[in-house]
């Protein structure tokens, strides 16, 4: 018996037959111990097994059962801790970010943690009180954090990022210098837009167009990105979380007592340190948690898209079922003829047949102009649209396909070019008579950037189209930079204070809309009508108490003119004065308020 034992320890142990592992793993689940010995071939257990099973055989326990014969069905079997939230036979959907999303990045750094934290506090502190140069201290807070979050994760600088970067910054000097609201928000909001294609590195048309919105998907993950580096860096045991919590409550202490020391002492010292501190009250702290969480969170969120960025730019969009020559550039060829047509009376009324024109319509200028201006603005809109929808479907057969198609659309962008000329013109014609709105030289722009987009695609069929999406979007972020640094307010006052020098008519009721910026321009009128218009923004700046970093450049600029040239008290000279009616050379409005 034991010489039996001894020689059955001493053999080789079998390999296991296939279904072993299933059945060990059964075993171990059932609180077994130890393996069951396997028995050898021509053993006697070997033959008993093979034979009848009798009672003692059937009786066995558990932890001697055999291994080709398990316990619970397979079927019957629980799933594996790791997949009890996913349904058996299924796979877990793999989304579209998820897809596109770079890998998970690093923990997140402490660099990037107290830029995150530098952000939250300057939001807090400095954006309460309305937007200056407030909101490029914050930007460049949070840019930093996302510079440290993209180098952590082994980004590089690459020129295009650069630009974006500088490009976003630099359309934040617009709060800082303007105080009119809505060449501000035009800027704040492409800002946030050329932050987002730094953070992204989009250079397709998909990429540009969902690249500029890409903050919104990270927001999410990025909190949960920060939570988890704050919780794993959590641990205290080197004293570094106590020793800056000391130091900074030292240092805040002794600011406080010194700085009410010598602010009591000396009331130009008070002055300047109640200027420079910002103005935090216990009735506005909902405002600020408000502002310290968007900081954060917007902080957190950038930081993460720099590290783990959306690749926006693996959407493909499928190009149309190409067309044959007929059929692809016969109606252009049409449309060309057409804007040929139409461009060749422009040019007659160009070269001095404009009086015979208006002497067979029977329109005045004025009219004659405001009603061409809009429709050559959405012809220009809609052949844009049309180039978009040409190139789609336009034949690619080869080089004789290309050549058709850069000779059909070339034709058709110089043609539309004559078209932006033309509405310019109009436009022009119509500031002269009526004055220079907002709505007049915002559609302008608008018209004036057109050209340029028609001129840089005449561009990428010369020199190809890799280039085109990201060289539109910097000439609409050039074209939002220059419209705020020309100071639109500013210059639709100079425009009406020189037009009433010519023909002495001012609409001043209009005049007293606009913002800070147009007090230099008006400051030039002659009295009464100087005092009458500025006395309204004498009212609005002493009721406005802003501090340094939310004051822009136009609004100190304003308080200075009129500290230097006090506006005087006119009274009822005011009444009726500076009213401009719509009736000139005959031509009267139908209604007497005209937004355009």
């Amino acid at each position: 018996m034991s010489d039996q034992s001894s020689d059955a320890s001493s053999r080789p142990e079998a390999p296991p037959e296939p279904g072993g592992a299933v059945d060990s793993a059964a075993d171990a689940g059932s609180g077994a111990g130890s393996e069951a010995p396997r028995p050898e071939p021509g053993s006697p257990g070997r033959a008993k097994a093979a034979g009848k099973p009798t009672r003692a055989s059937t009786q066995v326990p558990p932890q001697q059962s055999g291994p080709d014969v398990p316990k619970v069905p397979s079927y019957l079997q629980p799933p594996p801790p790791a997949d009890v939230w996913r349904r058996p036979g299924r796979h877990q959907p793999i989304g579209v970010l998820s897809r596109l999303r770079s890998p998970s990045p690093p923990a997140i750094g402490p660099a990037t943690l107290w830029a995150v934290l530098a952000t939250a506090l300057l939001s807090a502190l400095l954006l309460g009180d309305g937007l200056g140069v407030n909101l490029l201290i914050v930007a460049v807070a949070a840019a930093v954090g996302a510079f440290f979050a993209a180098r952590s994760a082994g980004r590089r600088l690459r020129p295009w990022t650069a630009v974006w970067a500088v490009g976003g910054l630099a359309l934040l000097l617009i709060p800082a210098l303007r105080e009119a609201g809505w060449p501000v928000f035009l800027a704040v909001v492409s800002a946030l837009a050329l932050g987002s294609l730094a953070l992204h590195g989009s250079r397709s048309w998909p990429g540009v167009l969902l690249g500029s919105l890409g903050l919104f998907p990270s927001v999410a993950a990025g909190v949960r990105w920060g939570w988890r580096g704050v919780r794993d860096r959590a641990d205290d045991t080197r004293g570094r979380v106590r020793t800056v919590v000391r130091s900074t409550a030292v240092a805040v202490v002794l600011l406080v007592v010194f700085g009410t020391l010598f602010a009591s002492a000396d009331a130009a010292f008070a002055d300047l340190l109640g200027s420079l501190t910002p103005d935090v009250s216990v009735g506005d702290s909902p405002w600020r948690v408000f502002l310290f969480a968007l900081g954060l969170v917007g902080a957190l969120a950038a930081a993460y898209s720099a590290a783990a960025p959306v690749r926006w730019d693996g959407i493909t969009v499928r190009p149309g079922k190409a067309r044959n020559r007929a059929e692809w550039a016969l109606p252009l060829i049409v449309l060309n003829l057409l804007f040929a047509a139409f461009i060749t009376l422009q040019l007659v009324v160009l070269l001095g047949g404009y009086d015979k024109v208006l002497d067979e319509t029977g329109l005045l200028p004025a009219e004659y102009a405001r009603q061409g201006f809009w429709q050559l603005l959405w012809a220009t809109l809609l052949t844009l649209l049309v180039i978009a929808l040409a190139l789609r479907w336009a034949p690619r057969g080869g080089p004789r396909d290309r050549v058709l198609v850069r000779s059909v659309l070339g034709a058709l962008c110089v043609l539309t070019l004559v078209v932006v000329a033309s509405a310019l013109r109009r436009m022009d014609l119509y500031v002269d008579a009526f004055g220079l709105t907002r709505l007049r030289i915002s559609v302008a722009a608008v018209e004036l950037w057109l050209g340029v987009v028609l001129i840089l695609i005449l561009a990428a069929g010369v020199f190809g189209a890799r280039l085109l999406p990201r060289a539109i979007a910097v000439s609409a972020a050039v074209g939002v930079l220059a419209f705020g640094l020309i100071s639109p307010d500013g210059l639709i006052a100079e425009q009406n204070v020189e037009r009433y020098s010519s023909d002495r008519t001012i609409d001043l009721e209009y005049l007293k809309e606009l913002s800070a910026d147009a007090v230099p321009a008006l400051d030039r009128l002659p009295e009464p009508l100087r005092s009458c218009v500025l006395e309204k923004f004498r009212s609005d700046l002493a009721l406005m108490d802003t501090p340094w970093y939310s004051s822009s450049w136009g609004e100190v600029r304003a308080r200075d003119i009129l500290e230097e040239h006090p506006v005087q008290d006119r009274g009822t000279d005011c009444r009726g004065l500076g009213t401009e009616t719509d009736e000139r050379d005959g031509y009267e409005e139908e209604d007497s308020y005209d937004p355009y």
